[in-house]
């Protein structure tokens, strides 16, 4: 299955599909076998980088896709 991040308006980043999550040190965290998480975006989770809610009612985001520029030439 391929990976989808949807980012959600006022709420988490939910990442479903075949993937893996590791720390600024290479360490793989366990996903208890999860396909479906959603990351904290609010800074407020105890539980970062997982959503805990917390957000619910301090955070506000109307999530709307966009394009990119283009990629700079190097």
């Amino acid at each position: 299955m391929t990976t989808r991040i949807t980012i959600k308006s006022n709420s988490a980043i939910k990442v479903e599909g075949d993937f893996e999550i590791v720390d600024s040190e290479g360490n793989t965290y366990d996903l208890g076998g999860r396909t479906v998480i959603s990351l904290c975006r609010c800074g407020l989770s105890q539980k970062k980088p997982f959503c805990d809610g917390s957000h619910k009612g301090e955070f506000t985001h109307e999530a709307q896709a966009f394009a990119l520029p283009p990629k700079p030439l190097v």
